[in-house]
């Protein structure tokens, strides 16, 4: 039967933990290694409710995105997910940063393909950031609302430049602060999750165009394919995407 640490040393095979940021806390961060997995649920975000979730699927194992603990922690609530995760002896597997950079396979690799980007490679000037050429040349509302659609977005914000895009960069998440790469790698537009006021400035001088999509729509692109990856690996394992984790963001 498969063991958590089969699962750990797969996600070596394409996003290792010493790959990821120094601030970062990755891995298995609650459980044992040696937990015999024949459900697992995977979420973005390991809340409350998707505890609650995997409880009721009866899945051993969640599989996020974002690190359930992230900061020290100084005392544990009863509602909290780490809490809830060790009375319920359900694991959690968390890889952030590391899935982020993973060059064959990742979070912003995923991004690129989707929004179009042909043959996307990881920028030397960016540790987040990876550019291409997209598949064909678009307007900056032209490649917004294709972006919209890809990510299936409610709503999101852009900028537009005035010129055509040929050219495009990702960074997902919390990656407004990748615009001074994007800019020198010479990319049209930077498709990314959060930009910051003083970034978008930045974009507008360089003459790049800025799609912001929310942070939890760039990156829960990465979910689908990486159960399809885990599928494929641990057959004998079921995958299940977390139906109640999202961001309750509303657009009007």
């Amino acid at each position: 039967m498969t063991s958590i640490n089969d699962i750990l040393n797969y996600f070596e095979t394409f996003a290792p933990l010493n790959t990821a940021m120094d601030f970062d806390n990755c891995g298995l961060l609650v459980g044992s290694k040696d937990t015999k997995v024949t459900k697992a649920l995977v979420a973005l975000d390991i809340t409350p409710d998707v505890v609650r979730e995997a409880e009721g699927l009866g899945c051993g194992l969640i599989i996020s995105h974002h690190p359930v603990i992230f900061n020290p922690v100084k005392k544990l609530d009863a509602r909290s997910a780490p809490y809830l995760l060790a009375r319920s002896g359900i694991a959690a597997v968390c890889m952030h940063t590391n899935l982020d950079l993973g060059e064959e396979f990742g979070v912003n690799r995923c991004l690129a393909e989707a929004v179009g980007i042909i043959n996307p490679v990881k920028s030397a000037l960016g540790e987040c950031l990876m550019t291409g050429k997209l598949e064909k040349p678009l307007t900056a509302a032209e490649f917004a609302a294709k972006v919209k659609k890809a990510l299936s977005c409610d709503g999101l914000r852009y900028t537009d430049c005035g010129k055509t895009l040929e050219t495009a960069a990702v960074a997902c998440g919390a990656g407004g602060s990748d615009i001074y790469a994007a800019a020198e790698e010479g990319a049209d537009v930077l498709v990314t999750g959060e930009i910051k006021h003083h970034e978008i400035n930045a974009a507008n001088e360089a003459g790049v165009a800025v799609v912001d999509t929310g942070h939890f729509k760039s990156e829960d692109i990465v979910i689908l394919p990486l159960i399809k990856r885990l599928e494929a690996q641990f057959p004998e394992i079921t995958f299940t995407k977390s139906k109640t984790y999202s961001d309750n963001m509303k657009y009007l």
